[in-house]
Formats: C-alpha cells, sequence, structure tokens
C-alpha cells in the first residue's frame, strides 16, 4: 500500500515544492511504494521560479506542479495520509485541519532560501543548499520500514532524523 506523505509550508511556493520534488524522486529511483504531496495554510498561489529551477538541474520534471492549499488534502476522496511534515516554522504553529487516519505529524524545519543574502545568485545557492538538505532527510525517511512501524514508532523516528 503506498504510503503517502503530506509537506506543508505556510505558502507552498519554495520548501514544501522542494521537499515534494525531492521524496517523489528518490522513491521513484529507489522503486519505494512512497507518493510525497506539498500544500500551503495560505498558498501564494505560485511557485518559486528558483524552486523550480533547484529542481529541474537536479534533474526533476517539475511539469504539473502549482502551489495549492491543504484543504484539498483534508476533503473527501483526498489520499489519506500516512506521514504530514511541516517544513516552516509558521505553518508548524498553525492550528491543521482534521487529516483522515490521523497521520503523524512532525516538523522538520529549513530557513527560507527566499530570504538569502548575496543577490541572484546567492538565492540560487540558498535553494539547491536547501533541495540537498531536504533530500538527504527525504532518503533517510525511504530508508526507514514504513509498513512495519507503528505510529508511536514512526513519529519517533522521524524525530530522530530531524535532530541528526
Amino acid at each position: 500500500m503506498t504510503t503517502n506523505v503530506l509537506i506543508l509550508c505556510t505558502h507552498n511556493s519554495a520548501r514544501s515544492v522542494l521537499a515534494e520534488g525531492m521524496l517523489n524522486h528518490w522513491a521513484i529511483k529507489l522503486g519505494k511504494d512512497v507518493r510525497a504531496y506539498s500544500a500551503g495554510s495560505a498558498p501564494s498561489g505560485r511557485i518559486n521560479p528558483l524552486a523550480l529551477e533547484a529542481l529541474t538541474n537536479a534533474g526533476i520534471d517539475t511539469e504539473g506542479y502549482r502551489s495549492k492549499s491543504w484543504d484539498e488534502f483534508a476533503a473527501n476522496g483526498a489520499p489519506q495520509m500516512r506521514i504530514v511534515i511541516t517544513v516552516c516554522d509558521s505553518a508548524a504553529a498553525e492550528q491543521c485541519p482534521f487529516w483522515p487516519g490521523s497521520p503523524v505529524k512532525v516538523h522538520w524545519g529549513y530557513p527560507d532560501p527566499s530570504n538569502a543574502q548575496g543577490g541572484d545568485e546567492g538565492k540560487r545557492q540558498a535553494f539547491d543548499i536547501t533541495r540537498q538538505a531536504i533530500g538527504y532527510r527525504m532518503l533517510q525517511l525511504l530508508d526507514l520500514p514504513l509498513d512495519l512501524l507503528s505510529n508511536a514508532e514512526l513519529r519517533q523516528v522521524l524525530n530522530d532524523i530531524r535532530e541528526n
């Protein structure tokens, strides 16, 4: 059975999109039955072009990516999530909607690469570094025996990944 993962950030324009792309990319490469989605509590309606560039430069197809509300994933007929990960502090502090199935919720915070110093080149580097850092954690997630872990065990190992 597919393990669905929802990655949240307030605007669903940068970090959550990078995480969705990296998790789906590595899941396909490693033959894992995991599917990532991303959303925001207050979606901007557009994805930061530097996020798309960072993913494209890593060989990830970004066609069809869009900024969307987390409400889509709380609605009837939405995929049932096993894991919900917040990647920005403001989204982590917000009251999330009710997620069917009571998924495991964890926070893996990353600084906003959109706020990096150094002009366009500094921002490009920040997006690439953030993509790599997120990708590393997603590889660790994919290495877990997801079908064998209880929710409590899964929460603990996901929190351990955050600490490393």
